[in-house]
């Protein structure tokens, strides 16, 4: 207990110069060991008493009125993960998560589809960027979603504390302005993987690519992809791949072992708006099992990286998707990421920051711990002119 007192004590020293007043960055603190703590519910009143408050004004103030920069605490907590967790093979991940609320006043909320009720249901969408490498995996970073409902709509978010200059911003846009706020940090990330959601933004690839950050991320199998004969659907160019192209491997463990698919790989056709020395690819994922129609699923990735990276890469970047998944279910249920009652948009950003901090301390210390304890917790560039399926 005492080490993790101590390492708690070493993280807040990091921040403590986001707080100008000693009584905020320790009602902070007190937040934190909360949220880490075993506590059924993590909101206003459990924090507060496990804190020894009497009652959640001193964390309600904390979230909602208290002066302290939770962007630079958001930038501490970044730079704490790469420190600790960096590696050369680090991949930066983006998806977005629900938060389930009742009523209309949450800035942000409507009745909207929410990937962790697998429904439209009504809640709040936030856009979070993971950092998973060799070391551990922690979110990083964090942007609340704004409907056109909102954002047209300047005395709710007015209400709600949204500042006047906050505009509307696709979920695409959102994860956009994190990866740049890690790219420039200098995160220790050659690529990013995103699911379909971002990864059939044209936009999205071509942000990539300029910033030659390395990308595996899903398509729709209707999406365009360069063919022999111009563009073609990613589902037609996989049906005329030769069984040779068809490789078994694992893209990483999960939680019942390796995850073990067929993988097949094309190199692309150039058409010069490829950054230099670099290719793009498709990769394609089939399982090993049938669906509910005997048939096998198959998942498509478009993915672009310097000419001449192995399949087993792509591979393992796009297994690597699967962390942001992980760290969700840690988040919500270890730190209390989803358990937070406010309503205002600027207490969002505090919540969900130090629960960020709170998640990554535990990765941190995971990944230093015993092992006992952690489990208790290049070719030349050459043009090509047809789909070259990798045998």
């Amino acid at each position: 207990m005492a080490v993790w007192v101590a390492g708690l004590d070493d993280l807040f020293a990091l921040v403590a110069d986001r707080f100008p007043r000693v009584e905020p960055r320790l009602q902070a603190r007190a937040y934190v060991r909360g949220l880490l703590a075993p506590l059924a519910g993590k909101n206003g009143w459990t924090l507060a008493e496990a804190a020894g408050n009497k009652t959640p004004d001193k964390m309600q103030r904390l979230l909602n009125r208290a002066a302290w920069d939770d962007s630079g605490v958001r930038d501490d907590v970044r730079g704490y993960v790469m420190r600790h967790l960096g590696d050369a093979d680090g991949v930066l991940v983006v998806d977005e998560t629900g938060f389930i609320k009742k009523g209309t006043r949450s800035a942000g909320v409507q009745r909207q589809y929410s990937g962790t009720a697998g429904r439209v249901e009504n809640c709040q969408l936030g856009v979070f960027l993971a950092y998973a490498s060799p070391k551990g995996r922690a979110l990083v970073d964090r942007e609340l979603y704004l409907p056109k409902s909102w954002t047209d709509d300047r005395d709710r978010c007015r209400e709600a504390g949204v500042p006047d200059d906050v505009q509307f911003a696709a979920k695409t846009d959102l994860a956009l302005a994190m990866l740049g706020r890690a790219l420039d940090a200098g995160a220790p990330a050659a690529w990013v993987t995103a699911d379909e959601a971002y990864g059939k933004d044209g936009k999205f690839r071509g942000w990539l690519e300029q910033r030659r950050a390395g990308y595996v991320v899903a398509v729709p199998k209707s999406q365009a992809v360069a063919g022999d004969a111009g563009k073609s659907r990613a589902d037609v160019l996989t049906a005329h791949a030769p069984g040779q192209a068809w490789k078994r491997r694992s893209c990483g463990n999960g939680s019942k072992g390796p995850r073990v698919y067929d993988w097949a790989a094309a190199t692309l056709p150039e058409d010069g708006t490829e950054p230099p020395g670099w290719s793009r690819y498709l990769l394609v994922r089939r399982s090993l099992t049938p669906d509910a129609k005997g048939e096998p699923e198959l998942a498509y990735y478009l993915c672009a990286a310097p000419a001449g990276t192995e399949d087993e890469e792509l591979i393992r970047v796009a297994g690597a998707r699967w962390a942001v998944e992980e760290c969700f279910q840690t988040a919500k249920n270890e730190t209390g990421l989803d358990h937070c009652q406010v309503r205002r948009y600027d207490a969002w950003y505090r919540h969900a920051t130090l629960a960020l901090l709170a998640h990554a301390y535990l990765a941190v210390t995971a990944a230093n711990a015993p092992k006992a304890l952690a489990a208790a917790s290049s070719r030349s560039r050459s043009r090509r002119s047809a789909v070259s399926w990798h045998t």
